[in-house]
């Protein structure tokens, strides 16, 4: 393995999805906005403030679909019933408004399509090349379409998703249980694995978790807030890993 794919003593590479490995975070952000201003222009009324970026960095991004449902609802003093897994979009519930947000993101997908970030094709294949494993640790319960629309199947042994983390009962990101989850499926203990995550929650996450090395990837000018949270490195695009970046 050479070094300008990852540190010596790394024999595996546990990859989030959104943001990281394809640009559907940007398709997540616009179906939270979405589902999130118009419950807000019903419940805030006339004090209603839109969603942003910002709350989407601080309360929803890399999390569990229903835990950024609460915690962004916490943050404007809304308080909803749990409900079920399987309640309708319309359902003010937690798991409705989660379910509600999951409708309109698969349209945004159908509509837009989804693309791999080319650097990350390419640090997949060196990755793949130097005899490393991979796996895909996402809170998103489409991650297997995705990776398949995106054509990045071919480079996963194991995937992690948010259908894994409801039935094995996970904790969701910042805590580690995931990555935990994505090492033991590789074969490897967390010591031997890195962690590639643009969510803060998820560089909180490998950090948490003791992972060899934590690789942040910054598509939202927050680098200082990555590193901050426990990233290693930080970049921008997976590509400057070969490039020569070091941790």
């Amino acid at each position: 393995m050479g070094q300008r794919v990852a540190p010596e003593g790394i024999t595996a590479c546990l990859f989030d999805l959104d943001g990281v490995l394809t640009s559907t975070a940007a398709q997540h952000m616009a179906a939270w906005k979405q589902t999130f201003d118009a419950f807000l222009r019903e419940h805030e009324r006339e004090r209603f403030r839109p969603f942003t970026e910002t709350d989407y960095v601080e309360y929803v991004d890399g999390r569990p679909r229903a835990d950024g449902v609460r915690q962004f609802l916490a943050s404007r003093g809304i308080t909803l019933p749990e409900g079920g897994h399987d309640d309708p979009p319309t359902a003010d519930t937690v798991y409705g408004v989660g379910n509600r947000k999951n409708d309109a993101l698969l349209k945004i997908i159908q509509e837009h399509g989804v693309t791999p970030y080319p650097g990350s094709v390419r640090y997949l294949e060196a990755v793949r090349d130097a005899g490393l494993a991979v796996a895909v640790v996402t809170s998103s319960e489409n991650g297997a379409s995705v990776l398949d629309a995106a054509g990045l199947s071919r480079f996963v042994q194991a995937r992690i998703d948010g259908l894994v983390i409801n039935r094995q009962k996970l904790r969701g990101k910042p805590e580690p249980d995931s990555f935990l989850a994505g090492a033991k499926a590789l074969g490897a203990n967390p010591a031997q694995a890195a962690v590639f995550e643009d969510a803060l929650a998820g560089v909180q996450a490998g950090r948490a978790g003791g992972f060899g090395w934590v690789v942040g990837v910054d598509r939202t000018h927050h680098a200082d807030e990555l590193r901050a949270h426990g990233a290693d490195i930080v970049v921008s695009d997976l590509a400057e890993i070969l490039e020569g970046v070091t941790p």
